[in-house]
């Protein structure tokens, strides 16, 4: 009896205690914190509902006409739109064409400008490297289901000759150096409504170039300027460049041409540098492979190469035993290669980055060149391939760590529609998928493709490419493919959170 009336007294006044202690909490201090309980777990990632990619090409005042070609694959629901407008400095920029159909190509076709537009060019540096406003360049801006899984490409004589970037505060080129060339342009395109500024270190095989870096190139909102790094590399064999900027964002690119009136090479963007990279995308056509080896730290690098065939990785003649001094480019060639189709891996004790260039490509171009890349998340697209018209295409896929099951997707190949391609491709091995319906010798074809990697696969590396057909055929084009992302990855959130009440 005594316990029960104990509990009757006790039960109120442990009420209002715990009533005091939430009003002193809510009164003095203004805040509460929420502890464990059941956790609502957070969204991995959200659908992507803005794009922007920068073309340099189209629109230039020395190419008639350059095609834009993008899609947004695979289709999903709901509205959205690409707008793709030309550059024009203090006006903004110039709406050209407009596309609301994802899951489907679109070609724009951009022409030169008529009238040039002012924008304020770098201040003079301690190079001989002129600066000066360039005419031309687009962007696309996609919202919407247009901005899932977008991939814009610029096409040069019906091949596609450049990946369309996005703005960014980082990009790294590796290739050929002045010998041999007649001209090396770098463009900066900067599509947002801030200012840019952009700087640049320049390595060669004679180290880093004096006077670097080149600081404070300015890039006008709706802009692009050109500087000419002819001069200041003369007589470079091996080079590489690495864009930052310090203020804004911009897009770089580098184009490399043998001789005047010639169209020339398009660099692809390499990966940062990285102790281990992967270069995809070797095709079967033979001719010479020249891997360009970038090593922009003070430390010597010790490399190592390893090729992943489809028989199988093994070190390629001449791909043991390099050493590279710090702070340079390097130029090495190698034969064994030639004709066969492959991803390469180059290891070393310090962070490098690289590019191959292959025999072909357009008039004026030193070759067609493939890059560092990182592996494909989620899917890559290529957004504009072709096929006929004596002309093939084909992916390049490599495994170099564990085994990879991929799906490959033709969208818009002309007849009936042709199921996704499965391929397997063992550990360490590459695999040859060949593209289109036309078979390389009948009409013309133009047509976009998704390569996703399966469940349990490891990392997949692809490269395209279109080839002449027949036997000892040219190669026209190679890019090497990035993910086109429909998901965004969202940072990892913590699981307790603190309100307060103002």
């Amino acid at each position: 009896m005594t316990s029960l009336r104990a509990n009757r007294v006790i039960a109120p006044l442990a009420v209002v205690i715990v009533l005091g202690a939430v009003y002193a909490l809510t009164t003095f201090g203004r805040s509460a914190t929420l502890g464990a309980g059941r956790q609502v777990p957070p969204p991995r990632s959200a659908a992507a509902t803005s794009v922007m990619r920068a073309c340099p090409s189209p629109g230039l005042a020395s190419s008639a006409a350059t095609d834009v070609a993008l899609i947004a694959a695979p289709a999903t629901a709901g509205r959205g739109q690409a707008e793709v407008s030309r550059l024009a400095g203090a006006a903004g920029t110039t709406p050209l064409h407009s596309m609301t159909s994802p899951g489907q190509l679109s070609i724009a076709t951009v022409r030169a400008a008529r009238t040039v537009h002012r924008a304020a060019a770098a201040p003079a540096s301690g190079l001989p490297v002129p600066t000066v406003t360039a005419q031309g360049g687009v962007v696309v801006q996609a919202s919407g289901s247009m901005a899932r899984g977008l991939e814009v490409e610029q096409i040069a004589g019906g091949i596609p000759s450049a990946r369309c970037e996005s703005p960014g505060t980082d990009f790294w080129f590796a290739g050929p150096g002045q010998h041999g060339l007649a001209r090396i342009q770098l463009y900066l395109l900067n599509p947002g409504s801030q200012p840019a500024d952009a700087n640049v270190e320049v390595f060669t095989d004679a180290g880093p170039l004096q006077g670097n870096p080149d600081t404070g190139i300015s890039v006008a909102p709706h802009s692009m300027v050109v500087q000419s790094l002819t001069v200041a590399l003369r007589g470079s064999r091996a080079l590489a460049l690495h864009v930052r900027t310090s203020v804004g964002q911009v897009v770089a690119a580098v184009q490399e041409t043998t001789r005047a009136g010639g169209s020339g090479a398009w660099l692809p963007v390499a990966q940062t540098p990285a102790t281990q990279v992967v270069l995809p995308g070797l095709p079967a056509a033979a001719g010479t492979r020249q891997l360009f080896v970038a090593v922009p730290g003070t430390a010597d690098a010790h490399l190592k190469l390893i090729a992943v065939t489809a028989r199988g990785s093994y070190p390629p003649t001449g791909g043991t035993g390099l050493d590279i001094p710090g702070g340079s480019a390097a130029a090495i060639v190698l034969p064994s290669l030639s004709g066969i189709p492959a991803a390469l891996k180059l290891s070393a004790n310090v962070p490098i980055t690289a590019s191959v260039m292959l025999t072909g490509g357009s008039p004026g171009a030193p070759g067609v060149f493939t890059a560092a890349s990182l592996p494909l998340q989620e899917q890559g697209v290529v957004a504009y391939d072709r096929v006929g018209g004596g002309m093939a295409s084909q992916l390049v896929l490599s495994a170099p760590g564990r085994a990879v099951t991929a799906r490959i997707t033709e969208i818009g190949v002309p007849g009936a529609a042709r199921p996704p391609q499965i391929v397997q491709i063992s550990a360490g091995h590459s695999v040859l998928a060949p593209l289109g319906r036309a078979g390389g010798s009948g009409r013309k074809a133009a047509f976009s493709v998704t390569i996703t990697p399966l469940a349990g696969s490891g990392p997949l590396y692809a490269g395209r490419v279109i080839i002449g057909s027949g036997t000892g055929g040219k190669v026209k084009s190679l890019l090497p493919v990035d993910s086109a992302l429909t998901m965004v990855p969202l940072p990892h959130v913590q699981d307790t959170f603190i309100t307060s009440v103002p």
